[in-house]
């Protein structure tokens, strides 16, 4: 590989990531690119003893914080628990949000009725959680000649494709899946003012705005059940419009050394090119 992802901040403590989408924090197989620690203990060396203070979802990118020793790793995890840590996110969602700003406070749980085991929901009974969010953007996107020609491109080169690993298929298809989506979307700044698992994933489905190319929370849970054994179809990857789902950890702010020091990052070119491809014609 040329790189083993985007270093934001390094020093003798931390390191900071952009970790890309599609990659998962920690290892489920043997490939030591397959996750991001593994890469983390490649670009340390092999002595080293990295720890990660925040984990994003597989899909989502953004800035992601690595103590380099155990020492470091305590004292960072104290300001987590503490909540004095702000996380901005940005994300795509369906429809236009009608307020400016709002409050999302919706108790989470385990969604017992699920056939997906790791999908939470909204319960009465669940732990507190709170996302505030502000309306960034609201646009249209409307289906071209050229996004037709982009669905046919998708079918045409399937078989192709199909001799790739799925990461790979993703890259490929992101520049024509990035042209096919059309309907209202808004661009959502979001602060999670706690930190439960899905957090924003779920409150914003819970609010009737799922995120763009959510398998779990978009509405059919057979699109991440497809993902996971390996037969999601071209047809699948066109109804999610885009590789991954499109939120990403824009920044993260905490007092440390005292001073208050902020890492931030921009999204990967599918999310962008989403919200600057001019569909409207």
């Amino acid at each position: 590989m040329d790189k083993l992802f985007d270093i934001i901040h390094e020093d003798d403590e931390l390191l900071v990531i952009n970790k890309p989408a599609d990659l998962v924090c920690h290892p489920t197989k043997g490939d030591e690119y397959s996750s991001l620690i593994s890469r983390v203990r490649l670009h340390l060396g092999a002595d080293a003893k990295p720890h990660l203070v925040n984990r994003l979802d597989r899909e989502t990118s953004g800035v992601t914080l690595v103590a380099k020793t155990a020492a470091v790793a305590g004292e960072l995890g104290k300001l987590w628990e503490a909540r004095v840590v702000e996380k901005e996110y940005v994300a795509i969602v369906y429809g236009h949000v009608r307020e400016e700003h709002g409050l999302i406070d919706a108790a989470l749980g385990k969604d017992v009725e699920s056939i997906v085991a790791i999908k939470d929901c909204v319960r009465a009974d669940g732990a507190a959680s709170q996302t505030e969010f502000w309306v960034e953007r609201r646009f249209v996107r409307r289906e071209s000649a050229s996004d037709g020609r982009a669905r046919h491109s998708v079918r045409a080169a399937s078989e192709i494709r199909e001799s790739s690993s799925r990461a790979q298929r993703a890259e490929d298809c992101s520049p024509y899946l990035a042209a096919c989506g059309e309907g209202t979307f808004s661009l959502l700044r979001l602060l999670p003012r706690t930190g439960r698992k899905h957090q924003i994933r779920i409150h914003l489905a819970h609010i009737g705005h799922p995120i763009v190319g959510d398998k779990i929370y978009g509405g059919d849970v057979d699109l991440y059940l497809a993902l996971v054994e390996g037969r999601l179809t071209e047809a699948q990857r066109v109804k999610l419009i885009l590789p991954n789902h499109a939120l990403h950890a824009t920044a993260l702010r905490f007092a440390w050394r005292g001073r208050v020091v902020e890492f931030r990052c921009k999204p990967e070119m599918w999310f962008t090119n989403f919200l600057t491809t001019d569909a409207s014609r």
